[in-house]
């Protein structure tokens, strides 16, 4: 199974940051440790061309990322502090995600993944909640543009709607937006999805399952798609620093367990993109991103695959 990593998906962040950088090394360790992972899996992705980052987003907000020139208040908004490290990182995250979509489509496992990437927040015209570039969008607008694919299902179970996503594809019918999120959460303007289903807080597996399993065969009727990205934010389990849902860790293997079945049993290509997580240690975050790719390991395995 292809998945897309490189190391500079890591950079430095002023001291008590609330995001969790370290989690993509430790993530990447852990799945080469309990063998969810090979090294000859592993691709490291270059930089993505600037005039396929345009496909997605405004040249004014693009001009102000590349030149430095982003104000405090857009800084602020993206949550993040504006260095060349910080464009490298997204630039790269970006192609990591478009290299495992094309390994989905090509590859006879028909499941790829990125370990960074899912950064749904991303408008057209700015960053905002800690996602600097929207690569689900540029990777689908760049697969479009050169014909790999032509309809595209966004799954996004993050806890935050992905209203970045929503609003770059708004009245697009060739990509469809599911998103399932807390009502009351992160972003407070959200502009509606193809198929939206807000949460209240502190909902928990068996109520949140029968949601998903209800709506998810829905929005692939829908979609009717060549391609799956599934953003698998792992901010859903109980505990988790902004999350405010109450899934268990059993829960999110059952989420990540159904989507997989779902998706790959009708032999739709998927790609597994990471989204957020903010438990109590950038360990446990990793931990919790794991579920994905043990979930597809599982799949695979059962296939005959290694």
């Amino acid at each position: 199974m292809h998945v897309s990593y490189h190391p500079d998906y890591v950079i430095p962040l002023p001291e008590g940051h609330a995001f969790p950088m370290r989690k993509y090394p430790i993530l990447r360790e852990r799945l080469l440790a309990e063998g969810l992972l090979f090294e000859d899996e592993l691709h490291v992705p270059g930089e993505v061309e600037w005039d396929t980052v345009a496909l997605a987003h405004d040249a004014s907000y693009l001009d102000k990322l590349r030149d430095g020139t982003l104000s405090e208040a857009e800084q602020r908004r993206i949550g993040m502090p504006w260095s060349p490290a910080l464009v490298r990182r997204a630039r790269l995250a970006v192609q990591g995600t478009i290299d495992a979509a094309l390994a989905a489509l090509d590859s006879p496992e028909r499941i790829a993944a990125n370990l960074a990437g899912g950064t749904h927040h991303a408008l057209p015209d700015a960053g905002e909640g800690y996602c600097t570039l929207n690569d689900v969008a540029i990777a689908t607008r760049w697969l479009q543009r050169e014909g790999f694919v032509s309809r595209v299902l966004v799954c996004d179970l993050d806890v935050h709607h992905g209203n970045g996503t929503a609003q770059i594809f708004a009245g697009d019918e060739r990509v469809f937006t599911f998103s399932m999120h807390g009502a009351k959460n992160f972003p407070m303007k959200k502009p509606p999805s193809s198929l939206d289903v807000p949460l209240a807080d502190g909902v928990g597996d068996a109520e949140y399952l029968a949601l998903l399993a209800e709506h998810l065969p829905q929005a692939i009727a829908r979609a009717e798609p060549e391609l799956v990205f599934f953003l698998g934010g792992v901010d859903v389990v109980a505990g988790d620093r902004f999350g405010r849902l109450a899934l268990t860790e059993g829960g999110l293997a059952a989420r990540d367990s159904l989507v997989i079945e779902t998706v790959a049993g009708m032999a739709i290509p998927l790609c597994l993109v990471l989204s957020g997580g903010y438990a109590r240690t950038a360990e446990r975050t990793a931990e919790l991103h794991a579920s994905a790719h043990r979930e597809a390991r599982r799949w695979l395995r059962a296939r005959g695959f290694r």
